[in-house]
């Protein structure tokens, strides 16, 4: 199996330098203003995902024309249908992962032109990957004399390369790449063991900080599963420099609560989502997932930590500084999904390093990122038991009390679709076979004369999903998108070969006692999510939302429905002749950008756009009042979380856009020539 590896790793690195484009005189790289760059996934190193620019402003922005695109079609044997990457830009150049092999190119950050590009060819380690495409990005490092992009593959390689020229950095690990299946404290098989990474990695102090995902999914195979441990690497070397074990060890912290010995065998509680780091405190910040069973926890009793947790590690050494548990033994697949945004802010009168954390739950958590104690209260308050048979509840759940939630929490007959009576009779119809209720009531057995399930909302993409949101150091406000779309979550038997007693399914024919388990679904897609009336939301609107919460105040300042009504209901039947407000669309994975005067980002899904074409919108919001100023055709919703730069003069917005029929492509807006001087 090792010697498969190498041999990969050789012709990896062939094909790397035989499709190394000299860099044209035209492209050389500018003089790096890192002020006017995009260095890291979130734009720092604190997940802000913001620039103070602000030649594309209010007046403006409707004026945008596309300045370049770069399709990702031939990166790899097949088109990519679900773009997820933010580019990086430095010293003139975009760097970021693309297409279905995970290929990493640059390109001239004014043309869109390719300067040279990167790919490896994992054979069967990369068919069996269980996060594969072109994941969330990749990571620029610099000394001031050498430069270089690190990535983790599909088939979970870390990959460094020179970034001038795209080859892999011989001194680093095994001839540019370090097998992170390895050294992971655990033994699993290197082409079929289930762990990988969509996010990009995180640098700073010259330490690489690798998270760890599994594969999506609520009817696991086992509930012996590998272990989604944190490790820290030097960027020279790619030397193993620590671990933290997110699934604690016999002894260390944590262990006593995983009851029965579960921590021995019990698997995930990785960090799939973005990382954030304070250079200045040398803190990590890992939002953490849940462990191996989204929806069923009776083979792992207790509060598990550091299941949906944040932890605070010493960037040097790994050690834990702090934790904040956001769920204790979740049964709801509430994941913590993205990346902690780091805020300097004032609370009456006094100033705190706070820590903002966006979840699928609508809450935000926000923490003194020097202690983890919370700036306004979490109380711990008594939730519902459930019936699944050996299943042991938490019985409190930490509950936020400011910011108040900012979108949907739990479901009641007042938040059913009413555009008509007849709408909403046939909507409390429907839920009537269902268990509804407030948040963490838990999912119960799923019986056929009911409860089917449990209705849920937030469902279990959220909320809030990957894209996380934007904060605006200027005005102290965090901006985030949300929806609202339920999940429906009914525990049945586990069937072969599943080794869970309970996995996720909703029962059918009472006659033939059948039950109707999930397989394979991966979260959020599963489970009776589309409970309709008559094609229609089951819900009222809006379906998606943009708030804008001060965080020294802890308030909401304003909320809008981000995007068009979608044309299901515009020209429903039902619905003829009567005047519906905009009602935003639903979509867990749309993210948000703060540049200048602007909140933008792209409407979520196809839709028919001004003009009649098919597409989506890209739409810029005032950032103090949520006034929308302008809007700009793209002919595929945004799939990935956009960014922006200024090259010679010029201000830059680039957005990641695909879907059904529409492959990966990165579109490049700017002003006219004469707009933009």
């Amino acid at each position: 199996m090792r010697s498969y590896a190498r041999w990969v790793k050789a012709v990896a690195v062939v094909a790397a330098v035989h499709l190394v484009a000299a860099v044209s005189p035209a492209a050389e790289p500018q003089v790096a203003n890192a002020a006017n760059e995009w260095r890291t996934y979130g734009g720092n190193l604190a997940s802000h995902r913001s620039r103070p620019f602000n030649q594309i402003n209010r007046e403006n922005f409707k004026d945008l024309e596309v300045a370049w695109r770069f399709k990702t079609d031939a990166l790899g044997p097949q088109a990519e249908f679900n773009l997820q990457s933010t580019p990086l830009m430095v010293g003139g150049v975009l760097y970021t992962t693309a297409g279905t092999r995970r290929s990493v190119v640059a390109l001239d950050a004014a043309s869109g032109e390719l300067l040279w590009v990167h790919r490896e060819d994992e054979g069967k380690r990369g068919e069996a990957a269980p996060r594969r495409l072109s994941g969330r990005g990749l990571a620029y490092w610099s000394n001031g004399k050498e430069s270089r992009i690190v990535y983790v593959t599909p088939g979970y390689r870390m990959v460094a390369l020179d970034a001038k020229t795209g080859v892999p950095v011989r001194g680093f690990g095994d001839n540019g790449v370090v097998d992170l299946k390895l050294n992971d404290d655990q033994d699993m098989d290197l082409v079929t063991g289930e762990i990988g990474l969509h996010a990009a990695p995180v640098i700073a102090m010259d330490v690489i900080v690798i998270g760890a995902a599994h594969l999506p999914g609520s009817v696991p195979k086992s509930r012996i599963h590998e272990k989604g441990y944190i490790r820290g690497f030097d960027v020279r070397t790619g030397k193993r420099l620590w671990i933290f074990h997110t699934l604690p060890q016999k002894g260390e912290f944590g262990y006593e609560t995983w009851e029965d010995g579960s921590a021995e065998y019990t698997g995930n509680v990785g960090v799939w989502a973005q990382m954030s780091v304070d250079e200045e405190l040398g803190l990590v910040y890992l939002p953490v997932e849940l462990p191996t069973g989204d929806y069923y926890g009776g083979h792992r009793p207790g509060a598990g930590l550091f299941g949906e947790s944040i932890v605070a590690l010493d960037l040097k050494t790994g050690k834990r500084k702090w934790h904040y548990q956001l769920v204790h033994h979740g049964v709801w697949d509430f994941d913590v999904p993205a990346a902690p945004v780091l805020a300097d802010i004032t609370v009456d009168g006094r100033k705190i390093k706070a820590l903002a954390q966006p979840t699928k739950q609508s809450w935000l958590y926000v923490l003194d990122r020097e202690t983890g104690k919370p700036v306004w209260p979490i109380e711990e308050r008594p939730v519902p038991a459930g019936d699944v048979p050996l299943e042991k509840y938490s019985p409190t759940q930490p509950f936020v009390t400011k910011p108040k939630a900012f979108d949907l929490q739990g479901i009641s007959n007042d938040d059913l679709i009413d555009f008509t009576p007849e709408l909403r009779a046939e909507a409390l119809k429907v839920v009537s076979r269902y268990k509804m209720g407030p948040l963490f009531t838990p999912p119960p057995v799923s019986k056929w004369e009911g409860p089917l399930g449990l209705l849920m909302v937030p469902s279990s993409t959220g909320g809030v999903n990957w894209p996380g949101g934007a904060y605006d150091p200027e005005t102290h406000r965090f901006f985030v998108y949300s929806f609202r779309n339920p999940s429906v979550i009914g525990l049945v038997p586990g069937p072969k070969p599943s080794e869970f007693a309970y996995v996720n399914g909703q029962a059918t024919d009472p006659a033939a006692k059948a039950v109707t388990p999930v397989v394979g679904a991966s979260s959020g897609e599963a489970t009776g999510a589309n409970v309709t009336v008559q094609g229609l939301p089951l819900l009222k609107p809006p379906y998606g939302t943009i708030s804008a919460i001060d965080l020294n105040q802890g308030e909401i300042v304003w909320q809008v429905a981000h995007g068009e009504t979608p044309d299901a209901i515009k020209n429903h039947p039902a619905l003829k002749g009567l005047t519906i407000p905009r009602t935003g669309r639903a979509n867990g994975r749309t993210g948000v950008l703060v540049m200048g005067p602007l909140v933008v980002s792209g409407e979520p899904g196809f839709g028919t756009t001004p003009g009649g074409r098919r597409g989506s919108m890209l739409r810029a919001y005032d950032k103090m009042t949520g006034t929308e100023v302008g809007a700009v055709y793209m002919p595929a919703p945004q799939t990935g979380s956009p960014m922006t730069y200024m090259l010679n003069g010029k201000q830059y917005l680039v957005v990641p856009i695909s879907g059904a029929g529409y492959s990966g492509e990165f579109v490049a807006f700017a002003l006219p020539q004469a707009a933009g001087r």
